[in-house]
């Protein structure tokens, strides 16, 4: 492998895009001028309670109004309630219109729809991640090694207690525990100012700001397996070296600063035509078929063709499982890279045989593994239809295609 991430910026956007070599694998954009707020935490204050749905309206910052579960937010941090006994902190806390609670965004507004808030608040780091309101240990699945997932529980176990828990991302996986645990700390020591001084800030307040996308993609990614962090832009370089001194100086070596001036980073890397290529429904295999992607606003479906694989073959039931062999790596490679999420649906092409399908199964599987994102495939419907799922992270790569169109 030979996986770099390319940093740029073209006027007011930063590319993130990470590089298998001249292949395009993941992509985000970001304006440069704007602050994202997902991820940000705020001391916000409870406008609405609609007691139907069992939520409430909770409005931040800028005096934007968002969508905050009470049943999935059993404990919330109430700052107007600091000084209430221990005995009412053991129990559930009722939220009532007026209360001011320290939230998390945790999705981002998607047209109609509100953004969502939650008490439940998680600090992301490389390693671990710390989450408010879940004293347990959670070890990532694609940590499959039996020894390996006990030593990281037995590493984190010292620094659980009644209020957070951690889950262990896969990174952590074979890492020196003197880097697990300074991060683990470091997490803590955020936790607790956020929780000591948060609650007597002015309301409306931001307490914890997220990373920019792009140090996000640095801190989430397989760093481990990444090259180099490539960027062409001297503020951008400074940005990510101060992150990394500070939160990653094992991957600080890494770090390079692109000073070419006969080509741009850019153009090297052609990655304005893969952006616009990445938005295109129409995506040809090597063989000759074809994928159509279509987004829709409940789901995304993809459509396996034959197009013009099949012309004069003999075997049509070994050509229909080669085609779609290749389908599922080339599915798994644009569900990654348009950053794909919710319910995916395929319709591969049909075949016959039972072994053919598992097989197709299997391989899709595989290549979906290799998502950093949670990618789960769930079935093969009695109609052929194969259904997958994506954790929602960003917004996908087809709901900034104005982005794109101005690079």
């Amino acid at each position: 492998m030979n996986l770099k991430l390319i940093i740029t910026k073209h006027t007011d956007t930063v590319v993130s895009a990470l590089f298998d070599g001249m292949n395009m694998v993941q992509v985000s954009l970001s304006p440069a001028d704007k602050e994202d707020i997902l991820g940000n935490i705020y001391l916000g204050k409870v406008k609405n309670i609609v007691n139907n749905i069992n939520a409430a309206f909770v409005e931040i910052a800028d005096g934007r109004m968002c969508y905050y579960s009470i049943t999935e937010n059993r404990h919330p941090i109430v700052a107007n309630r600091v000084n209430q006994n221990e005995n009412e902190k053991t129990k559930d806390v009722q939220i009532r219109v007026g209360d001011e609670l320290i939230v998390q965004v945790t999705k981002e507004d998607v047209k109609s729809k509100a953004p969502v808030v939650s008490s439940n608040i998680n600090l992301t780091g490389k390693y671990v991640a710390l989450t408010h309101g879940s004293p347990a240990i959670g070890i990532s699945k694609k940590i499959e090694d039996a020894d390996e997932r006990q030593r990281l529980k037995d590493l984190v176990k010292p620094y659980v207690c009644k209020d957070y828990g951690f889950i262990v991302r896969t990174n952590s996986a074979y890492v020196r525990e003197d880097l697990i645990i300074r991060e683990i700390k470091n997490l803590i020591d955020i936790y607790e100012n956020i929780r000591t001084y948060g609650v007597h800030k002015t309301c409306f307040s931001l307490l914890y700001r997220t990373p920019p996308n792009y140090i996000c993609d640095i801190r989430d990614g397989y760093s481990d397996q990444v090259d180099e962090f490539v960027t062409d832009d001297t503020e951008l370089y400074e940005n990510m070296k101060e992150y990394l001194e500070k939160h990653q100086p094992e991957d600080l070596e890494k770090l390079r600063l692109y000073q070419d001036s006969t080509i741009s980073l850019s153009n090297l890397y052609g990655i304005k035509e893969k952006l616009k290529d990445a938005i295109k429904p129409m995506v040809w295999l090597k063989s000759g078929g074809t994928l159509v992607i279509q987004p829709t606003e409940a789901l995304t479906v993809i459509d396996v063709n034959t197009g013009k694989a099949i012309a004069g073959k003999k075997q049509v039931q070994e050509t229909f499982l080669k085609i779609n062999l290749e389908a599922a790596r080339e599915i798994a490679r644009q569900i990654r890279l348009r950053n794909l999420s919710g319910i995916i649906i395929v319709d591969f092409i049909d075949m016959e045989l039972q072994e053919h399908k598992d097989l197709l199964m299997k391989e899709l599987e595989n290549y979906l593994k290799r998502d950093p994102i949670k990618t789960t495939l769930v079935d093969m419907t009695t109609l052929g239809l194969v259904e997958i799922t994506r954790k929602k992270v960003r917004k996908p790569l087809h709901e900034v295609s104005g982005t794109v169109n101005k690079l």
